[in-house]
């Protein structure tokens, strides 16, 4: 008999449920990881489940996930019903078990040793706003179809922006408010925070969070409240404004090239050198374009003027030139990122109303955590502007910009 231990009401849908998938969201301290840790504890009490629980990079369960089980397995007064290796717990008296693993290792990222395991029956995605890539969770969440058991998959998250897939495409394209607890297709929503876990939590803890509360709201109310944010903490271009496009004399387009599925974007950018002032308009971005399609819509577009372009592709501007595209590459060196990005903090900005692909990476882009080189994404139009931006003011400026 296991010993009962009082949960949360609002986690008990977890337990009672037959959706495929729970998405379980929550700000610090809010009970999130034991809530679904004693839930999957418990499930291991029936006969023939397998729960693959992963984070996206997880270098040790043994010293990070695993302890934090053996202590609710102590709760429950249970330790003699389990076997604890360093990647897995094994109910003794199901058999079955709780295998931990990382989805992206030093080697790379392991989709496809994930999706090849037999058997599971559950599959969690703890610190599920670290998982970027929807095309790898969709690759695992596939191979979960146990036909003789409840088939389950959890997102355990703190709220990260709106522009994470898991919020378009559990709250937006469902419509379910978020922080709602309810349930809507196939989907159950626990909503959680301190305030649900108070009797759990020191006093110090919570005088910290009051603390928060007073001297940053906006911060209180993301990272203790769960919400989800509309833009990224320290976004890197902050001097922006959306307003008419305006042509000047010196105005040239800029593009940059997706691979697979990134996208090829096109961009129009015009500079008043003395106001210090860029008008920048999208005009196009769209994946998996062929060099074809790419000098179509750009002799349609720009017809004779100039396209500054992302210079780690020469044989496609070459193609692109052969194709009527007036096109050069950009001069890329050491440093000329953190450069451009520097001239385009010294710009006001002014982003056309109907350009939503750049307001959405100008919400975005940010540094990495701990360096000064920002996030290789959300930079699709950002580089195409910067690519404008650096002919415009410094090669015409110095008059060392050449084709190379």
């Amino acid at each position: 008999m296991v010993k009962q231990i009082n949960l949360n009401d609002k986690y008990i849908p977890l337990f009672k449920d037959n959706s495929r998938y729970y998405i379980i969201t929550g700000g610090r301290g809010s009970g999130k990881s034991f809530g679904v840790a004693m839930f999957l504890l418990n499930l291991t009490y029936e006969q023939g489940h397998k729960v693959l629980y992963t984070r996206y990079t997880l270098t040790s369960a043994s010293t990070s996930i695993i302890p934090e089980f053996i202590e609710k397995i102590n709760l429950m007064g249970k330790h003699s019903d389990f076997r604890i290796t360093k990647d897995e717990i094994m109910n003794l008296t199901t058999g079955s078990s709780i295998i931990f693993k990382g989805i992206r290792t030093s080697s790379g990222n392991q989709t496809a040793a994930l999706k090849s395991l037999n058997g599971i029956t559950t599959f969690v995605v703890d610190e599920a706003e670290e998982l970027v890539d929807e095309e790898t969770f969709d690759k695992i969440d596939l191979s979960v179809r146990v036909s003789d058991r409840a088939n389950r998959v959890i997102l355990i998250l703190n709220p990260t922006t709106k522009e994470h897939w898991i919020y378009k495409r559990y709250f937006r394209d469902y419509n379910v408010m978020a922080g709602s607890n309810t349930k809507k297709n196939n989907t159950t929503y626990i909503h959680t925070t301190y305030k649900d876990n108070i009797d759990n939590l020191e006093r110090s803890f919570v005088n910290t969070v009051l603390d928060m509360k007073r001297r940053n709201p906006v911060k209180y109310e993301q990272q203790i409240l769960g919400g989800w944010r509309e833009k990224a903490e320290g976004t890197i271009i902050t001097n922006w404004r959306q307003g008419a496009y305006i042509d000047t004399e010196l105005t040239c387009y800029g593009q940059d090239f997706g691979f697979s599925n990134d996208l090829t974007t096109l961009v129009k950018v015009s500079v008043d050198k003395v106001q210090r002032k860029a008008w920048v308009k999208e005009i196009y971005g769209k994946p998996n374009l062929s060099t074809k399609q790419v000098s179509i819509m750009n002799n349609k577009e720009c017809g004779s003027s100039l396209i500054i372009c992302d210079n780690s592709e020469p044989r496609l501007i070459n193609e692109l030139k052969q194709y009527g595209s007036n096109i050069r590459p950009t001069i890329k060196k050491q440093g000329s990122i953190l450069s451009g990005i520097a001239l385009m903090q010294d710009f006001e900005i002014i982003v056309d109303k109907d350009s939503s692909g750049i307001i959405r990476e100008l919400n975005n882009y940010v540094w990495k955590e701990k360096k000064e080189v920002p996030i290789d994404d959300f930079n699709h139009y950002i580089d195409a502007i910067r690519y404008c931006l650096m002919y415009l003011i410094q090669g015409i400026r110095s008059g060392t910009y050449a084709v190379r």
